[in-house]
């Protein structure tokens, strides 16, 4: 540890995906971008993985450097870069629990793999394992900083040894709890003494989620708003009384956004801009609305909608306020896959409104990118966010958000009122409880907004592009919550 700073030196950063190698939702962002920002600001990190086949048959080559016998399974440790940097990935290789086709925690059938307890309990011992230098590779972390249910148990494994490291665990939505029935826990070799309320046990389940809660020497989320949240009844999914519980441990950080979400560098956008040099982005709503195949009307906001289409992120909200917010009238575009009936409900809007409304389903990054660079307006009405990336693309892309006063949302998007105009500092358009009503009159009043072009919407979309959403920024926060769970720990 440098003794200079009480900062740590080794961070051995433990997760279930990783972008550009495997992601299937934002946790994979954070966990390829926050340990190279940590890297680059002169700490010693691995970043540790399962070995999914999707991994092993990604491009870049991948070594040997330990195998042992655990518990659960025999498995390999297998070195590589993550794509496009020098951060060391470190793969739990064990075939027969993660070389498979499908995503990490679904098969091909769309339902959760049926051994996922043993899967990550075997990721988990590993990582234990990794992180008391037991691997013989003579590398031993400072500190452990865990991600979701899927390394919950590495804190509570590791809080049996005496000689452990500090151990960090970030919740990234307190809805997946990595839940299972009874039957299983003697099956993972866990000691008896966590078959407890105060330990593993909840409701006569095995959650891995509590894990990283009770055992943890702190614990955070990914915005400050949401680690408040998850402590009321409405958003703590049951563990709120917990929450409250360790509050003292509990903090919130907000995510950074990845370095390729740049419009004055965007290889994928018609036209580059910034906030310097604007102009461009008129050219990429153009091409925007004849690559959907609507009309090319530059007098009428161009609104966006893209993500899960899931009531989480408010879609149903969005449905039933669609018919108003076509009458404005606006046009809408909506990119995302999820609910059937949703995705049905999205094209027949579609087909009735086929001047007004394009639909995409399915998900394609580079169109993700060509949306948030044409639109004029992004809509954003989640009932509820633990930090949310799209609203933080839309405002360095200069298109002002309209968004739910939840989680990360809130503590992102600055709210346009007479008094935020006059001292500059508005950035998009805010909304409070998760109703259709709210989200249109939100609605109305950005569309008012974007008619007052230089009165204030510019100044709406320039003091979003001045925000600064770095993950150095959010690094740098991280490893003042490292240096405080360092000090507790030796304390």
């Amino acid at each position: 540890m440098d003794t200079n700073e009480n900062l740590p030196r080794k961070i051995l950063f433990a997760s279930s995906e990783a972008y550009p190698l495997i992601k299937t939702g934002g946790l994979g962002d954070v966990s390829g971008s926050l340990p190279v920002a940590l890297k680059s600001l002169h700490r010693d990190v691995r970043l540790v993985l399962p070995a999914y086949r999707e991994i092993l048959n990604h491009k870049g080559k991948s070594v040997t450097i330990a195998q042992f016998t655990l518990p659960l399974g025999h498995v390999k440790i297998k070195e590589r870069l993550l794509p496009g940097t020098r951060l060391k990935v470190w793969l739990v290789d064990c075939p027969s629990c993660f070389d498979r086709s499908g995503s990490p925690y679904l098969g091909e059938n769309g339902l959760p793999w049926p051994d996922n307890a043993e899967r990550y309990a075997l990721f988990c011992q590993a990582v234990s394992h990794l992180a008391l230098d037991k691997a013989g590779l003579e590398w031993q972390p400072d500190l452990v900083h865990c991600n979701d249910w899927q390394t919950g148990l590495v804190p509570a494994q590791l809080s049996l040894s005496e000689s452990r490291p500090a151990t960090l665990f970030t919740i990234h939505n307190l809805a997946y709890q990595g839940l299972f029935p009874e039957t299983l826990f003697s099956t993972l070799n866990l000691p008896w003494s966590f078959w407890s309320p105060h330990a593993l046990e909840y409701y006569g389940q095995l959650s891995f989620l509590k894990g990283g809660i009770v055992f943890a020497d702190r614990i955070n989320t990914v915005s400050p708003t949401y680690a408040e949240e998850i402590q009321t009844p409405q958003f703590g999914c049951g563990l709120d009384g917990l929450l409250r519980h360790r509050k003292d441990k509990l903090s919130g950080i907000l995510n950074g956004i990845d370095k390729n979400w740049n419009p004055a560098q965007d290889p994928l956008l018609t036209k580059n801009y910034s906030l310097r040099e604007p102009g461009g982005k008129k050219d990429n709503k153009k091409a925007l609305l004849r690559e959907l195949h609507l009309p090319v009307k530059m007098n009428i906001p161009l609104m966006a909608f893209v993500g899960r289409l899931v009531e989480q992120k408010g879609i149903d909200i969005l449905l039933t306020a669609l018919p108003e917010i076509v009458d404005l009238p606006a046009q809408v575009v909506f990119l995302g896959s999820g609910e059937k009936r949703y995705e049905q409900a999205l094209r027949q809007f579609a087909k009735r409104h086929p001047e007004q409304i394009a639909v995409q389903i399915g998900f394609d990054e580079a169109l993700a990118h060509r949306i948030e660079a044409g639109a004029d307006i992004f809509l954003m009405p989640s009932r509820f966010e633990p930090c949310g990336l799209n609203q933080m693309y839309s405002q360095r892309y200069g298109t002002p958000p309209v968004v739910h006063r939840v989680g990360g949302l809130a503590d992102t998007v600055t709210d346009t009122t007479p008094a935020t105009l006059r001292d500059g500092t508005a950035t998009g358009v805010v909304f409070d409880g998760a109703e259709s009503t709210v989200l249109i009159e939100a609605v109305k009043r950005a569309t008012l907004l974007y008619g007052q072009q230089k009165q204030y919407w510019q100044p709406l979309q320039r003091q979003g592009m001045r925000q600064d959403f770095s993950w150095r920024r959010s690094a740098k926060n991280y490893l003042e919550l490292y240096r405080q769970t360092l000090l507790e720990r030796a304390g």
